[in-house]
């Protein structure tokens, strides 16, 4: 650690995007992954799909780390209320892209900081993006997924690379929660417990 005076700081991913992000930050942490289950519950609206596995990620991580602070999130894009999950493959990520074309699509991106040195004390945020996604050609749709092949994203586009030209525009108060780690939201948490910025002894 390169400051005495930083908590330890877990992020509960192995997301290379939300690792990314947490780096700007400049903060010495780990990767964790959580090993959780993350399907949806039975009538569960998406926010609270995406609260619950955020806490989840946290507290997983937490049983076996007892004296850090840890960071769980989750995103669940939806489009008329239902739940658009990663498509996985070429074929259903092209069969996404197509109903989403001219609509908005709501992006609830939930975060967890779960304070586990002393008071199990827990801070829980849902940062909510809409996108209006362009209403593009069968065969432009098909030629960006076979250029970005974003099978591993919910709505099958990432908006940190080619996958914004698929984007009419977005809408939201924390431009980083869309790419899967809201920073804004993140940075006011980590001050409610005393974790400092732009150390020069960083």
């Amino acid at each position: 650690m390169s400051n005495s005076n930083t908590p330890q700081i877990i992020l509960a991913s192995s997301s290379a995007y939300r690792k990314e992000l947490l780096s700007r930050l400049q903060l010495p942490f780990i990767s964790i992954s959580p090993e959780i289950d993350e399907t949806p519950n039975p009538n569960e609206q998406p926010e609270e799909t995406a609260i619950r596995l955020a806490q989840e990620k946290a507290e997983a991580v937490g049983l076996t780390n007892p004296n850090a602070i840890i960071i769980g999130s989750d995103q669940v894009a939806t489009l008329n209320g239902a739940q658009i999950g990663k498509p996985g493959n070429h074929d259903t990520a092209l069969a996404q892209l197509k109903t989403m074309r001219g609509k908005t699509v709501i992006f609830h991106t939930a975060l967890c900081v779960l304070d586990n040195r002393t008071s199990h004390q827990i801070q829980i945020a849902n940062c909510q993006t809409l996108v209006q996604v362009r209403d593009l050609s069968d065969t432009e749709l098909d030629a960006y997924l076979h250029i970005e092949k974003p099978y591993d994203c919910a709505g099958s586009a990432k908006n940190e690379g080619l996958g914004i030209a698929l984007l009419q525009s977005v809408q939201s108060d924390d431009p980083t929660a869309l790419t899967g780690l809201p920073l804004i939201a993140l940075t006011s948490m980590l001050r409610n417990l005393n974790v400092t910025f732009f150390n020069s002894a960083h």
